[in-house]
């Protein structure tokens, strides 16, 4: 049997990129696979014992793949897939038709009439579309075989949108099986999806609702979206029509209207037609089954205290404030489990908008969504799965017949999806409008909202508010995401020797480490520290210097805080290092204010660097002082020794109050964005590397600083690596001395009084 290929574009098998997804090999061992296999033992659903879901429902798996974090095993490929075509270039996805002798059948009461020769003909067919329904389908693409699971296939085949029916995408299959993996995973509450603008996900949604709706007992759909009015929309305009349009067979009998404003409610589901059944079906056993489809207004609270076997979440990226939709999925959540068991998922998906207009919680929700980080029940933060597609693989106008993605443009031209020639790449387009709104930063951030190819594309905020030069951090923020961050920053702790402190300091690669560091100095120059009269100081402040935002107490009232920060940046040395650039990150809030203390002192020890910290909380000072580090903490550089108060001599520090402090401190930044950050000429970019910091700049509001942690300590790190330009004016003694001056118009000479 050939193996399955996944990447379906050669140009992209050849170039390795804009992967959605990887093949994985050796997950699971060869002996293992035939056996279970031979066995049909594997079981739909998460299998611990090799880490990966199994969206089969055969018993058999083929390939495995990893999508956005997540080890889903697929089905096993049969030894034969449907095909439209024996020449590989004319096969790609068709819908087939209703045949006329069904479509005029309305009900399983008409079907009951029918004759037993009828029955006959089509029972084959009938039984086949509910095994698709349920098992998914394979079929030859350009003479590759592919697979969409169950849900893909009733969205594709049997759900009317408004065009006709849904065109075949590489982008939804992908996302159909990521959804397949959520609905299998006992651990998850399902998939928050950030999406580009009209990719067809309200449809899919809508489609899932219908399917999920008419095979359940006793079970509850529901719908929310950005308004009541929204919701409302969805389920008049999308959900009643695909459920209206759905073949006999898979339609349920429905109590009420046949369009309704409210609800949906399926008081017989329909029946599985088989070779066994076909003849009689007994709708008395089917009475009872009680299952609805609705939609709730946009509210906090909305459906609070309802059991849900599905919700979906249409535009949940742009729930205006009052609106939240980090506490609605607070009280939703609850709906879709019964004590620690899921019971329920939800489908979300949605563009962002502007962070201060809501985006900001569907940011945090999406970020605590992360697969790759779990708590000790092997759940994310928030129970559910984070899924991006970038704008080049869903972009209208730029896919081919074969649902592929055209990223760049082609030699000749390819025949797109809708029957006309694609002539341009997705990338090239998107480039183009990009540049074209280059000088309108607001209009370009929406367009990047809307048509996202990165995350941080996907969440960029608007520009009015901003302090510094959105455009040159942006264009940093765009180059870093191009780039393989593994490759450039490293994750680590930092530990004494032996666990002896006060001797030297190591940094250990570690995942789950608080800092991040673009650079480690050679060894000669690490863990220089030169000792005066009991006082320890930095051996490398020629090279660079620590910036530090710090906290005074462990935790706060119904937890929480805002984190500590500390930044290490370089200055023009002719050591072995970087020159004028960051090399250090850390922006974590440890379980004690004292590991967090002592993380920072191991830095600075560690890089043999002075540190400038603001010291209205002064415990990391005294934490400096008092373990005979005084000599690291930096003086405030804008005043001479002799006009220091007490405590700033005993401790060092800066103060955060003087409004010519806070001034000194953006314009640091400032010039430094300037200078160092983004395109710095036609084809040198800055070297920038910690994206979450520049972020932080593009936020920062120099009238409540108290919550760019990130800010400050850059800062304050610009500052010290900068001390000379803040050094007070010596006075110039001007010493008068008056000459005495004589007249000379007599005899002898006479002062001048």
């Amino acid at each position: 049997m050939e193996r399955v290929k996944l990447i379906q574009n050669k140009d992209l098998q050849k170039e390795g990129l804009h992967s959605l997804y990887n093949l994985l090999d050796g997950v699971i061992p060869k002996n293992v696979l035939k056996s279970k296999n031979k066995a049909k033992t594997w079981l739909y659903g998460y299998d611990p014992k090799y880490d990966v879901v199994v969206i089969s429902k055969t018993g058999q798996v083929g390939d495995v793949i990893s999508i956005s974090g997540l080890k889903i095993a697929l089905p096993i490929q049969p030894s034969k897939c449907l095909q439209r075509h024996k020449n590989p270039n004319e096969q790609y996805w068709e819908r087939e038709e209703l045949p006329k002798s069904l479509s005029k059948i309305q009900s399983i009461f008409q079907w009951n009439e029918m004759s037993s020769d009828f029955k006959d003909r089509w029972v084959d067919y009938i039984e086949s579309e509910f095994d698709k329904r349920e098992q998914g389908l394979w079929y030859m693409s350009n003479g590759i075989p592919t697979y969409m699971t169950g849900a893909h296939y009733m969205y594709l085949q049997w759900t009317s949108i408004d065009v006709g029916y849904p065109d075949f995408r590489e982008a939804n299959r992908l996302l159909f099986i990521y959804w397949e993996a959520c609905k299998a995973d006992k651990r998850s509450f399902g998939m928050v999806y950030l999406k580009i603008r009209r990719s067809g996900f309200s449809f899919m949604s809508s489609s899932e609702c219908v399917n999920t709706g008419t095979l359940a007992k006793d079970a509850r759909v529901g719908i929310l979206s950005k308004t009541g009015s929204d919701a409302k929309k969805m389920f008049t305009d999308k959900v009643v029509p695909i459920n209206s349009r759905l073949p006999f067979f898979f339609k349920p009998i429905m109590d009420g209207m046949d369009k309704p404003k409210t609800e949906l409610a399926f008081r017989i589901p329909a029946a599985k037609i088989t070779k066994k059944n076909m003849y009689d079906i007994d709708t008395n056993e089917l009475y009872g089954l009680d299952t609805t489809v609705d939609w709730k207004n946009t509210d906090d609270n909305s459906y609070d205290g309802e059991k849900l076997l599905l919700l979906v979440h249409d535009e949940s990226g742009k729930w205006i404030k009052p609106n939240n939709i980090l506490n609605n999925w607070r009280v939703t959540k609850t709906c879709l489990r019964l004590g620690s068991k899921v019971i329920g998922k939800c489908m979300m998906g949605s563009t962002s908008n502007a962070l201060e207009k809501g985006g900001d919680n569907f940011k945090k929700l999406y970020s605590d969504s992360d697969v790759t980080k779990r708590n000790a029940n092997g759940q994310t933060k928030s129970g559910l799965y984070s899924l991006f597609i970038p704008m080049e693989w869903n972009m209208e106008g730029f896919i081919d017949r074969y649902g592929m993605p055209v990223f760049d443009t082609p030699e000749l031209p390819k025949p797109g999806i809708d029957g006309e020639p694609i002539v341009q790449g997705a990338i090239d387009y998107w480039k183009n409008e990009v540049d074209s709104l280059k000088n309108d930063p607001d209009a370009l951030n929406e367009y990047y909202r809307q048509f996202p190819r990165t995350e941080s594309h996907a969440f960029r905020d608007e520009s009015k508010q901003s302090l510094f030069n959105l455009t040159k951090i942006y264009q940093q923020i765009d180059y870093n995401d191009s780039l393989i961050t593994d490759h450039h920053v490293t994750r680590g702790s930092l530990s004494w020797k032996n666990g002896v402190q006060d001797t030297e300091v190591i940094f250990s690669p570690n995942n789950r480490g608080r800092f991040l560091v673009s650079w480690t100095p050679n060894k000669n120059l690490q863990n220089k520290v030169i000792n005066k009269r009991g006082i320890k100081y930095p051996g490398n402040e020629h090279i660079g210097a620590f910036g530090c935002d710090s906290y005074d107490i462990s935790g706060v009232v119904g937890g929480g805080g805002s984190n500590g920060a500390l930044h290490g940046k370089t200055m023009f040395s002719m050591e072995e290092a970087p020159s004028d650039e960051f090399f250090l990150e850390y922006i974590a809030r440890p379980q004690t204010a004292e590991l967090f203390f002592e993380d920072v002192l191991m830095a600075c020890v560690l890089y043999g660097m002075p540190i400038l910290i603001e010291n209205n909380k002064p415990r990391l000072l005294y934490h400096f002082k008092n373990r005979g580090y005084r000599g690291f903490c930096m003086n405030r550089p804008d005043k001479a020794f002799t006009k220091l108060s007490k405590t700033e001599r005993e401790l060092g520090g800066i103060p955060n109050s003087s409004e010519s402090v806070k001034q000194a401190h953006a314009s640091a930044i400032e010039s430094y964005i300037e200078s160092s950050i983004g395109l710095k000429n036609e084809s040198d970019m800055g070297d920038m590397i910690f994206t979450r910091t520049l972020e932080d700049w593009a936020k920062f509001d120099i009238s409540n600083r108290t919550k760019y942690d990130a800010s400050i300590s850059s800062g304050l790190a610009i500052m010290a690596t900068q001390r000379h330009l803040y050094l007070p004016e010596k006075k110039v003694s001007k010493i008068k001395i008056n000459f005495a001056r004589y007249s000379n118009k007599g005899k002898y000479s006479e002062i001048i009084r």
